[in-house]
């Protein structure tokens, strides 16, 4: 029962071959039995309420597709009842006096929260080591980190812990877990899905998705996930549609744009030997491929790191010890506390951003870096124009590698920067992305790795990305594939 997808347990739970309390009685025992550190808040009771509410809902006619499914939430998202901590000890205890949109546009639907998923710290990383509460481990290779800032949520879903889970991606942090961990997630045109009641990083930058197993189930979690929101000054006042329209069109006639800057220097071998195969299947499936550049594409990390860094020094600004959070216990005044309280509260990864956000704010500054890391952002944006006047979709790459070890780079913050090289200018540019698993790694280490398949839209493209990834999965098995137990 844990191996099905959404729609698959949809079925089951409208025919009342299970009951919405089974369902996630059985997700629960699995996820008491797992040793990924994928979770980091479960409380059944809280759980089996909402079960019950989907039963009698399904019991009265007035189901959804997606009533009595079971979810888990990012730590990111607030949620009544659970806590929200955003992998920090600033939050460690919080509980939210309300709900995300996103999860209330999910209790809305019926689903079912088993509970709140390990993230890095503020969603700051790519390996999911920067959390306060340790660690995610990957399910395929427990000594290789998972991907991040949405580590738990990948994990989860390739461990079979949950059917779905919710995501943000600020510079790939829904793609490139997912491609870590062999599972599927998209990252919706900034703007589409509501940040309100997500914990602030980069609020520019900032997108909530959903992470599945497949492009079919992350259709079917966009449908509900998605829509404007007044609550939410960046929300996209745009009608509401069925993501899952078109996952049967065939591709042929589809053009693919290959970035050359995707497939040069720093690309691992058996990453782009996995990518050039998952291309090749497109061209059996009647796409064509088309030679495209994105010049900038180099520009994309020193760009993303002035302004990323310089949002969150703003935005962590309110996490200071007098209205909620964490609070020093030993200070003498006003100004002591102030500083206590970050220093204690913060990790090191968050503490590094805010100094270098802070740096580039500052006077005599501002002009040197933020005010031309945003004139480059643009510039990053024209290039993907120029390409979609030559393509329907672009693909490449998600990450230059496969996993790496836990611990590997946790001394050396440029280099797991560098592993973002492929996502960074797409969030830069408030395009949609998804990840698709198209592989594995080669040798003894990485043949039990994941690769992922990245493909890249135009603005409020994501039926599209989601018909050409459907496709792919309809031809291919990478997605069923799953760890050992």
């Amino acid at each position: 029962m844990h191996t099905k997808t959404i729609k698959e347990l949809s079925d089951l739970l409208q025919a009342k071959k299970i009951s919405a309390t089974e369902l996630s009685k059985l997700f629960l025992d699995r996820i008491k039995a797992s040793d990924l550190n994928a979770f980091l808040h479960v409380d059944e009771t809280l759980t089996l309420q909402q079960a019950a509410a989907a039963d009698q809902r399904i019991a009265a006619g007035d189901a959804t597709i997606l009533t009595g499914v079971p979810i888990a939430h990012k730590d990111i998202f607030v949620t009544r009842g659970w806590r929200s901590t955003a992998g920090s000890k600033m939050l460690e205890n919080y509980v939210s006096p309300f709900d995300a949109t996103v999860v209330e546009n999910f209790n809305q639907a019926g689903m079912v929260t088993l509970g709140k998923l390990n993230c890095d710290e503020f969603a700051m990383g790519s390996s999911n080591e920067n959390s306060y509460f340790g660690a995610v481990k990957n399910p395929w290779d427990k000594t290789a980190i998972p991907g991040g800032s949405s580590g738990g949520s990948a994990a989860a879903i390739a461990a079979r812990l949950t059917p779905a889970s919710t995501a943000t991606d600020t510079g790939g942090s829904i793609r490139q877990p997912a491609a870590l961990c062999g599972v599927t997630g998209i990252k919706p045109t900034y703007g589409r899905v509501s940040r309100f009641g997500m914990i602030a990083f980069a609020s520019s930058l900032d997108q909530g998705g959903p992470i599945a197993k497949t492009a079919e189930d992350c259709g079917l979690l966009l449908n509900a996930m998605a829509g404007f929101d007044e609550r939410d000054s960046t929300s996209i006042e745009r009608a509401k549609e069925d993501f899952t329209r078109d996952l049967n069109v065939p591709l042929q006639g589809l053009k693919i744009g290959i970035p050359r800057e995707y497939f040069g220097a720093g690309l691992s071998a058996d990453v782009e030997q996995a990518v050039r195969a998952a291309l090749a299947e497109y061209e059996k499936l009647g796409a064509t491929l088309v030679d495209i550049s994105l010049p900038k594409t180099e520009l994309s990390i020193p760009t993303y790191y002035v302004i990323a860094p310089a949002e969150a020094s703003s935005n962590l600004s309110r996490f200071d010890g007098v209205r909620y959070g964490f609070r020093a216990k030993d200070y003498t005044d006003l100004s002591d506390m102030y500083c206590k309280t970050r220093a204690q509260g913060f990790g090191d990864e968050v503490k590094r951003r805010i100094l270098v956000g802070a740096y580039v704010l500052s006077h005599g500054y501002y002009d040197a870096y933020y005010l031309q890391a945003q004139k480059i952002r643009r510039l990053i944006a024209q290039d993907f124009q120029e390409a979609f006047k030559k393509c329907d979709v672009i693909m490449g790459p998600v990450a230059p590698t496969v996993a790496w070890d836990l611990g590997d780079k946790a001394d050396d913050p440029i280099a797991n920067y560098l592993a973002d090289i492929f996502t960074l200018s797409t969030s830069l540019a408030g395009l949609p992305g998804m990840s698709i698993p198209c592989g594995f790694g080669q040798g003894e280490k990485n043949a039990k790795r994941p690769v992922g398949l990245q493909i890249i839209g135009n603005y409020f493209a994501e039926a599209k990305l989601l018909n050409v990834a459907h496709q792919y999965q309809q031809a291919t098995d990478w997605h069923l594939r799953q760890p050992a137990e």
